[in-house]
């Protein structure tokens, strides 16, 4: 390389974006995924032996599944191939067999091929890989946002192992956006910055994850910054709030996981499902899930609501709660956020009733206070003969051998016989809970007269 070649380089490295500059190139460099790649993990071991094998690299985007298979291919003695399936097609893949049939027979290298968005393929695409990945041949490394079970044919997928990489944390985003500002050799470390808090707390929460997104969301303050008038001596420029919001064009909402924004807005929209008001319940729901709140947090608070305001006036609530929770679990941003904005809205509209919440609050009092009260001898299990010497189980009514399914008798420890601590109210399916309680009720005072 002479003079200008080299220089040409360096112009060339200093133009890459800094989510490109900032890609880790050794595994003890990456952050955020230490279940997949962390002391004792399956990827470190087959690293550190040089015993790679194929796998599906499984996970949101920005989360490090091309910086991963580019750090397995620095790390082990291979030839790395690399290209997207968005763009290449069956000559791509003939032209990558070539080459690796020439790596192993001239230079003696295994081939590591690294397909991006290997989900893009069809099938007649990825049976091509098939026979070459079961012969060794190549190494197949695919990445995927998508589910593999769905997108990946199975003939390949058995051939390779999935491995489900998550999205970061905050903790690892705040490690990356640092990292990016005081690297002085990829980073931004020259330009003499630094980064507030709040504008760094912001640029984690829009991440949500993704640790591209933060570095491009970084570099684009960094601009803005850079642009106004130098600071004074001795000081170094600060990328503020105010220059995040300006090159995402979203404002930071005003919400503090830990304070009392975090709570008040909690209380609003619990206070907005029990006060059947479904569009300030989507309000409030969407503050939380736009300021970075944990959403499985917010649908906890919606089974719990479930429980605690719907009870038995509407049971299909705790079920359709705990589906969106389950919803979103499995499919996260954005994709889950209309499962829980649906169990809002229904919560919201459906009958309300705290019978069950009342009652169990009464009992628990009722057990505090009066102990550990004996269990009447005829509701008693009498499993041998002495206990039915003692009159346990005698006299008990078998309730399938009345009408109706009903047996008059007690079934309260005798200090509370009589208690009631569940009043069901008359709004929507406890209105025919009531009903039957009532006629229950009614035929067990006749009875005792």
């Amino acid at each position: 390389m002479d003079l200008f070649d080299y220089q040409a380089s360096e112009s060339a490295d200093a133009q890459r974006p800094l989510a490109e500059r900032m890609r880790p190139h050794r595994l003890a460099d990456l952050f955020g995924q230490d279940s997949v790649t962390g002391p004792g993990s399956l990827i470190r071991h087959a690293i550190e032996n040089d015993r790679i094998f194929s796998m599906i690299l499984w996970g949101p985007p920005g989360c490090g599944k091309t910086t991963l298979a580019r750090i397995i291919a620095g790390e082990t003695r291979s030839h790395f191939s690399h290209f997207s399936a968005v763009l290449a097609g069956i000559k791509q893949i003939r032209e990558v067999i070539d080459e690796a049939k020439k790596q192993r027979q001239f230079q003696r290298r295994r081939t590591i091929l690294f397909v991006d968005e290997i989900h893009r393929f069809n099938k007649a695409q990825q049976d091509a890989f098939l026979h070459h990945v079961e012969s060794g041949l190549i190494t197949l490394i695919g990445a995927t946002t998508e589910n593999p079970s769905f997108e990946v044919i199975s003939a390949l997928l058995s051939r390779c192992r999935v491995i489900t990489l998550n999205l970061l944390d905050e903790d690892a985003l705040g490690f990356v956006l640092d990292r990016a500002v005081e690297d002085g050799r990829a980073g931004l470390g020259e330009l003499n910055l630094c980064l507030a808090d709040d504008a760094r707390q912001h640029l984690i929460r829009i991440a949500s994850g993704d640790a591209r997104s933060a570095l491009n969301n970084l570099e684009m303050a960094a601009t803005l910054a850079l642009a106004e008038s130098p600071p004074q001596t001795g000081t170094r420029r600060m990328i503020t709030l105010e220059h995040v919001e300006s090159a995402l064009q979203k404002k930071a909402l005003l919400y503090d996981k830990g304070g009392d924004e975090h709570f008040n807005i909690i209380s609003a929209f619990h206070k907005s499902l029990r006060g059947s008001d479904p569009d300030a319940a989507l309000y409030w729901l969407a503050r939380m899930l736009e300021a970075g709140e944990d959403a499985l947090y917010v649908a906890r608070r919606m089974v719990r609501f479930a429980s605690e305001d719907v009870g038995n006036a509407d049971p299909f609530a705790l079920r359709l709660a705990l589906g969106a929770m389950e919803t979103f679990r499995f499919l996260g941003h954005p994709e889950g956020d209309l499962a829980l904005a649906q169990a809002a809205v229904y919560l919201a509209t459906a009958p309300k009733s705290n019978s069950v919440y009342q009652a169990w609050n009464k009992v628990t009092q009722a057990v505090r206070e009066k102990g550990a009260l004996p269990v009447p001898l005829h509701i008693r299990n009498a499993p041998t003969g002495l206990m039915k010497d003692l009159g346990y189980g005698k006299g008990y009514r078998y309730a399938h051998d009345f009408k109706d399914g009903y047996a008059v008798q007690d079934y309260l420890p005798d200090a509370i016989a009589g208690s009631l601590y569940y009043i069901p109210t008359d709004r929507g399916y406890e209105k025919m809970i009531a009903g039957r309680l009532k006629q229950w009720r009614t035929l067990k005072e006749k009875t005792k007269k």
